[in-house]
């Protein structure tokens, strides 16, 4: 049964309810918060809706349903315990293009209740199409307990937000994209809420954006939640093969997807081909995320799309993801490092670009080296991997609270690495002339928040 799902407004609507025992009361209870004019009829009455009769917050009519009282109707619902007499309910509101709902019976329906899950002005309504209400309401249980307390007063406040953005702000895409952005953000009744100064501010102009993105090992529930919400939002998607379909249609329904991966060595487009393509939509002021299947800056030639990026001009964030290396190592329920056994991790791929413009690194130099928790004297670190061979140009950098809004990178080279000023902790070590790409774009030791 194809049915449209629509949320009637029902305030001052004369409703007719035929019936007045336990189902009727059911449905009285989620009539009455609509505001509309409730009419009953039915011959006797449960006490709760005498009652509700008494206060008037219904009118009750004592005697059985004729066809006559259908006249005037916004909408009916018949709720007797007689078959014969909900059907000639539904036959007259048919008669007069009336919707009636035959409570549990079907082919005397025009609409359906739904399971309602209520915050405030957030209503959602679960329909099985009359085929099993018990199934609705195991649905509405589950959505029920997974939604926050508070979201009703955060939309009411959003709601107000949002009005005051419409009546200030012209209608452009910069507005879209805020209201959009209020929607993820937590928000307050205080004036100097940073939500309500960001909706206050004067809009910045829709440059276009690029977000380097990481899709993970494929599970569409290992996506980061910073990765939904950029899929999600994103004018258009530039993806690997890999990439599966159940991603993908997390996309806006309006977003330009397209495959620019490859498969078993056959490319569908060139790196620069893709390059280009960024570039483009993003001078045309759209919102571009590049899909990488596990995580961006693991063999995701997410270096070569930077520097392209940065030659451009153009801005971009990393947006991590979980390597495959780690969801393969869940897969086969291993450690990648173990205290009496494996004390390093070296991630490398079977392909190496192949270049004659520079001559091959020693093998020691090839290698990006993590150092998780390295400690803040860095001194005895420094001195061995100079006993190892590696040159004291060597570049490295000291990332504290990474992808955390006091995020701090410092820039420096295995020579000076030990005179280092201590950042706070937690911190990671990464060295390696991979380093050195994103180390000429700063400067050597900066406490900005670097987008991830």
């Amino acid at each position: 049964m194809a049915l449209l799902p629509i949320f009637l407004s029902l305030a001052n609507r004369n409703v007719l309810l035929v019936g007045a025992g336990n189902v009727a009361l059911d449905k009285i209870g989620s009539l009455l918060p609509t505001g509309l004019r409730l009419r009953v009829i039915a011959p006797e009455a449960l006490s709760e809706i005498r009652t509700l009769a008494l206060e008037n917050k219904l009118e009750w009519i004592e005697r059985p349903f004729a066809p006559s009282d259908l006249d005037g109707s916004f909408l009916v619902i018949a709720a007797t315990d007689s078959p014969q007499v909900n059907a000639a309910v539904y036959q007259g509101s048919l008669a007069r293009n009336i919707p009636c709902n035959s409570v549990d019976d079907i082919p005397n329906c025009d609409f359906f209740f739904g399971s309602i899950v209520n915050r405030g002005s957030l209503q959602i309504a679960i329909s099985t199409s009359g085929e099993s209400p018990a199934v609705a309401q195991r649905l509405r249980r589950e959505i029920d307990a997974q939604l926050p307390d508070d979201l009703g007063p955060w939309l009411e406040n959003l709601g107000e937000l949002r009005r005051e953005i419409l009546a200030t702000h012209p209608r452009t895409e910069a507005r879209k994209l805020l209201l959009h952005q209020l929607a993820q953000r937590p928000l307050c009744e205080s004036a100097t809420c940073p939500s309500r100064q960001l909706a206050r501010a004067p809009l910045a102009e829709n440059r276009g954006k690029v977000a380097l993105v990481g899709a993970g090992p494929g599970d569409p529930d290992l996506l980061t939640v910073k990765a939904l919400r950029q899929i999600q939002s994103a004018d258009v998607i530039l993806h690997d093969d890999l990439v599966p379909r159940t991603i993908l249609q997390l996309a806006q329904p309006h977003a330009v997807v397209v495959n620019v991966g490859k498969r078993c060595g056959t490319k569908i487009i060139t790196q620069e081909e893709i390059n280009a393509l960024m570039i483009s939509h993003v001078r045309a002021r759209r919102s571009v995320v590049r899909l990488k299947s596990g995580d961006p800056l693991i063999f995701g030639r997410a270096a070569e799309e930077m520097a392209a990026l940065r030659e451009a001009g153009i801005e971009f964030q990393i947006v991590p993801g979980i390597t495959s290396a780690f969801a393969a190592a869940a897969a086969v329920g291993c450690s990648l490092t173990d205290r009496n056994s494996a004390s390093n991790v070296t991630f490398s791929t079977g392909h190496h670009a192949q270049s004659h413009n520079h001559a091959p690194l020693p093998e020691i130099e090839d290698t990006t080296r993590v150092v998780y928790m390295p400690g803040r004297n860095l001194t005895l670190l420094a001195e061995e991997w100079l006993q190892q061979g590696l040159p004291p140009d060597f570049p490295c950098a000291v990332v504290s609270h990474a992808g955390q809004p006091g995020q701090q990178v410092a820039y420096t080279t295995l020579a000076e690495l030990g005179s280092l000023p201590p950042i706070p902790a937690p911190s990671l070590l990464i060295a390696g002339w991979t380093v050195a790409n994103s180390a000429s774009s700063h400067s050597t030791t900066t406490d900005a928040q670097i987008a991830v």
